[in-house]
């Protein structure tokens, strides 16, 4: 069974309003359709895909159960951070300035690709490539 590129990742976040804020007035993600499931969340898209979404409270089911939602994490386990292809490095991080976000920025040997690190609002760390002018 092949698989093909990433579809999304999925957050659970701690307060959902705050951490949909961050991903939608911080990083520059849109609100899109979702269907209309049973429980609160968002779909939030990037180039045209559902690329980040957000559960909110729901109720246990049977069967594979890949987190539970009465689980708190103090961090994000064995992952370590989710990777966007980003435009506009001076925009980007003028942004994160006006919004007191930290990160860290570097420049990738070889490339001269510029990346820059931060944590959203639950702890995910969050990489922006940025490709070298």
């Amino acid at each position: 069974m092949p698989l093909g590129g990433l579809q999304h990742y999925t957050i659970e976040p701690h307060d959902l309003e705050r951490t949909k804020n961050f991903y939608v007035d911080v990083l520059g993600l849109a609100i899109g359709d979702r269907p209309p499931l049973d429980f609160p969340g968002y779909w939030l898209y990037s180039g045209g895909q559902a690329t980040v979404h957000l559960m909110g409270p729901r109720k246990p089911r049977d069967g594979i159960v890949v987190r539970g939602t009465e689980k708190k994490f103090e961090d994000t386990g064995r992952l370590d951070h989710i990777a966007f292809a980003a435009t506009d490095v001076e925009d980007v991080r003028r942004r994160l300035q006006s919004k007191n976000v930290k990160f860290r920025e570097q420049i990738v040997p070889r490339t001269g690709d510029t990346q820059i690190f931060l944590y959203d609002p639950d702890g995910v760390g969050v990489e922006l490539n940025f490709p070298k002018a």
